[in-house]
């Protein structure tokens, strides 16, 4: 058995609660308090608040006009907000930045990604480092897909999902939706955690066998598939799920119940304030 493959399993074992559907005793080995919190963390700002976002700032069917913003966001240069480049923190990261390319819901490439590189603040990207590793013992890399992401891009993303007639990818991403649900779905909001500097997309990469581990579905795929607890998944990709997951909590980051891939850094330095600089090489 492959090493990562292994420890994947053997974690699933051990919490096998956090494999299951519901996960609702909270038994398996984890502090139920933190269970519930890393379960329910972003739950109300990402699907609940971003489902009445939604309603109020949808534009009309065919409109390509903006919908109503909050106040600009910050802008700051990112050296001098404490800003990293993921690949000098966490060198064994592998990057594929989904929105520097066109191989993403979208279809092209994003608003605001200037170079295909992943910035963090420098507190997330030290608990990122223990993360990276605690999995490199056990023949795991990181893969990143996203971390900081300017305004500029949600705001792109917005704009996309008022193009009702856009749906080019719609087969690769969300192809049981109909895209005028996005917004009122919460898939698509006016804020995100991104822009905060201290969220990141990843998955696990085992160098044994130089591909992803299975987690029984792809990143931003819009639909129950991504719900960390969905309960179509083999005894291996949940084990798969929860060996990212539980790792990622161990060192300090909060997770979502509906993206398996995405983690908050619970004591983030910038709660309230949303970057708008470019993603773009350091000086």
């Amino acid at each position: 058995m492959r090493i990562c493959k292994l420890a994947a399993l053997l974690l699933c074992l051990v919490l096998l609660p956090a494999c299951q559907v519901n996960q609702s005793d909270g038994n398996g080995g984890v502090d139920p308090a933190r269970e519930q919190e890393a379960w329910s963390s972003g739950y109300e700002t990402g699907y609940q608040e971003g489902y009445r976002a939604g309603l109020e700032e949808a534009p009309s069917p065919g409109s390509t006009s903006r919908p109503a913003e909050d106040p600009a966001p910050a802008v700051s240069e990112p050296e001098a907000a404490g800003f990293v480049e993921i690949s000098e923190a966490v060198p064994d990261a592998i990057l594929e930045i989904r929105y520097y390319s066109t191989y993403n819901f979208v279809g092209e490439r994003i608003d605001g990604y200037e170079e295909p590189v992943a910035l963090l603040t420098r507190e997330a990207a030290d608990a990122l480092k223990e993360v990276s590793d605690e999995l490199a013992e056990q023949g795991c890399r990181l893969k990143i897909y996203d971390a900081y992401r300017p305004q500029s891009a949600v705001d792109y993303f917005q704009r996309w999902a008022a193009d009702l007639e856009d749906v080019s990818m719609k087969a690769y991403f969300y192809p049981d939706l109909d895209k005028s649900v996005l917004f009122s779905q919460g898939y698509i909001v006016s804020k995100s955690g991104h822009s905060r500097g201290s969220t990141v997309d990843l998955t696990l990469f085992d160098m044994s066998t130089g591909k992803e581990l299975d987690m029984g579905g792809t990143f931003d795929w819009f639909g129950k598939r991504s719900h960390p607890g969905y309960s179509g998944l083999t005894e291996e990709q949940a084990a798969n799920r929860a060996l990212l997951r539980n790792t990622m909590l161990t060192h300090g980051f909060k997770g979502i119940n509906t993206e398996w891939w995405h983690f908050t850094l619970k004591d983030e330095p910038y709660p309230d304030t949303y970057f708008d600089f470019p993603v773009d090489v350091l000086p």
